[in-house]
C-alpha cells in the first residue's frame, strides 16, 4: 500500500495485507582512608614521643611527615565531598526515573507489547523506498508481514492492530518488527526503528535507574521523547 504524500504518514496494518549497594562501597573506601589517616597520626605522635633526645628527628624529615599528613587529610576530604556528589546524582537519577513514569516514551529498538490490539513503531528511512514489514512473536514465528511505500526524511508510524495477514486475532505481548527498505534501482536503504510504549515502572535499585516499557527494561538516556497524556 502506498502512502499519499497528501494525508498524515502514519501506516496502519488494518489497511494493509543500586543506590544502596554503592552509598556502602562509597562508605567502606571512606573508612579505609579514615583509618589509614589515624595510623599515620599514632606513627607519627608515637615517633616524636619516643626519638632520642640526644639525636631528634631531623627537621626536614619531619616536615616531609607533616607533608604527608596534610595529603592524606586532604585525600580524605576529597573523597567525602565526591561521595555527597554521587549521593546527589543518585538522587538527581532518581527522581528524573519516577518522573517519566505514566508516560509514553519512544526509544531505540523493534520489540514492543502489544496491549489491546494495539502496538505501534516509528520507521525512518534515508530516502524514498519500498518497506517490507515482518512482525514475529517471542517464539519466532510471523505474525505479520506487508510491503508500504515510503517518502525520505519523514517519520512513518506503523500501527498493528494485533491481526494477522490471514485475520487471526494475536493476543497481547511481546513482538518485534522487522523491516528492510530498497529504493527505486533495488539498492538497499537503512532503516531506524523505534518503539512506543508507557513508562510501566521505574527501578531505584540499580544504577542509574531502569525504566520498564513493554516488559524491557531501558535507561533514561536512551528514551528519545517523552509524550505526556493531555489533562
Amino acid at each position: 500500500m502506498s502512502i499519499d504524500p497528501s494525508l498524515p504518514t502514519t501506516i496502519s496494518s488494518a489497511a494493509a495485507p543500586m543506590q544502596g549497594a554503592n552509598k556502602s562501597s562509597a562508605t567502606a573506601k571512606s573508612s579505609g582512608i579514615a583509618d589509614n589517616f589515624q595510623t599515620f597520626l599514632s606513627l607519627l605522635t608515637t615517633q616524636l614521643q619516643n626519638q632520642n633526645p640526644l639525636d631528634p628527628l631531623d627537621s626536614n624529615q619531619f616536615t616531609a611527615q607533616l607533608v604527608q599528613f596534610a595529603q592524606v587529610e586532604q585525600q580524605l576530604r576529597s573523597n567525602t565531598q565526591l561521595t555527597s556528589l554521587v549521593e546527589l546524582q543518585s538522587a538527581a537519577q532518581a527522581s528524573q526515573a519516577l518522573a517519566f513514569v505514566g508516560a509514553q516514551a519512544i526509544v531505540d529498538g523493534g520489540t514492543t507489547s502489544l496491549r489491546d490490539g494495539k502496538a505501534a513503531w516509528t520507521l525512518d528511512v534515508a530516502k524514498p523506498s519500498k518497506l517490507d514489514i515482518t512482525i514475529q512473536n517471542t517464539n519466532g514465528q510471523t505474525v505479520f508481514s506487508g510491503s508500504y511505500s515510503a517518502n525520505a526524511g519523514e517519520a512513518h508510524q506503523f500501527s498493528w492492530d494485533g491481526k494477522g495477514n490471514n485475520g487471526t486475532q494475536w493476543p497481547d505481548g511481546n513482538y518485534t518488527l522487522t523491516a528492510t527498505a530498497k529504493d527505486a534501482s533495488g539498492q538497499s536503504v537503512a532503516v531506524t526503528t523505534q518503539i512506543h510504549g508507557v513508562v510501566d515502572a521505574a527501578d531505584l535499585t540499580q544504577s542509574p535507574p531502569l525504566l520498564s516499557i513493554g516488559g524491557q527494561h531501558f535507561t533514561t538516556d536512551k528514551i528519545q521523547k517523552i509524550i505526556r497524556p493531555n489533562s
